[in-house]
């Protein structure tokens, strides 16, 4: 296993299951599959070595994992605003139609930001420096939980 793998398959994880429609929310309440990543990175670096890891290798592991997550995350969501956004697009439409209090400078904002992908960028600019802490947090705790114990001197 190279050095980065553990990161490159927790920001899969990260990044799969934070895309998946459904699944993904969990996300919403507490970050739960961006700190499962960051965890799983811990405990992947930890079964290849037999000496414990070191807290900077897992933290740097888990903010690898947190940006890679993003950015699939954002790919994926990307691609299924593209698919399904004409319907998506209908939806919000109706929605701001059948709502009068919502002012007409923003009702073409938000109908701006879905035509031209934009909410897209957006959620990667949140999402990335939100799933890089919740990630580095998770391979905090993977490293509570799975971390070997040092050997006894002597």
């Amino acid at each position: 296993m190279s050095k980065h793998q553990p990161a490159l398959l927790g920001g899969l994880f990260i990044g799969v299951l934070s895309s998946l429609p459904v699944v993904n929310a969990a996300n919403l309440c507490c970050c739960l599959w961006v700190i499962c990543g960051g965890v799983l990175v811990v405990y992947l670096q930890q079964q290849r070595t037999p000496e414990p890891i070191e807290t900077g290798e897992a933290v740097i592991g888990g903010l690898l994992a947190g940006v890679l997550g993003a950015v699939i995350a954002s790919v994926a969501g990307l691609l299924l605003l593209s698919a399904g956004g004409a319907i998506w697009q209908d939806q919000l439409r109706q929605a701001l139609d059948s709502s009068g209090d919502v002012p007409p400078e923003v009702r073409d904002m938000l109908l701006r930001l879905t035509q031209t992908g934009s909410i897209a960028f957006l959620a990667f600019v949140i999402n990335l420096p939100v799933y890089a802490v919740f990630s580095m947090l998770g391979s905090l705790l993977g490293l509570a939980i799975f971390r070997k114990k040092t050997p006894p001197q002597g």
